[in-house]
């Protein structure tokens, strides 16, 4: 059986940039977001296969829901 996915899935998902103000432990890190406050954020799936080092001071693309929570860091730039 295949599920296809939704058409709104994609459109729920905005891209930001901020800065790594924090490493905490399980990758997950503190993402200053601009105009708004701290965001706690883990690396994607691809980072941590390509063993992408982030590190405090980093600017960083991350991917927000709609639902808020945590961010998950796509690219570093």
């Amino acid at each position: 059986m295949h599920f296809a996915a939704m058409p709104n899935e994609h459109a729920q998902k905005g891209t930001v940039r901020g800065v790594v103000t924090e490493a905490l432990p399980d990758t997950l890190f503190r993402v200053a977001v601009e105009g708004d406050e701290a965001l706690l954020c883990y690396l994607s799936g691809k980072m941590r296969i390509n063993r992408i080092r982030v590190l405090i001071g980093d600017r960083v693309e991350l991917e927000t829901s709609s639902y808020g929570g945590k961010g998950r860091i796509i690219k570093r730039l």
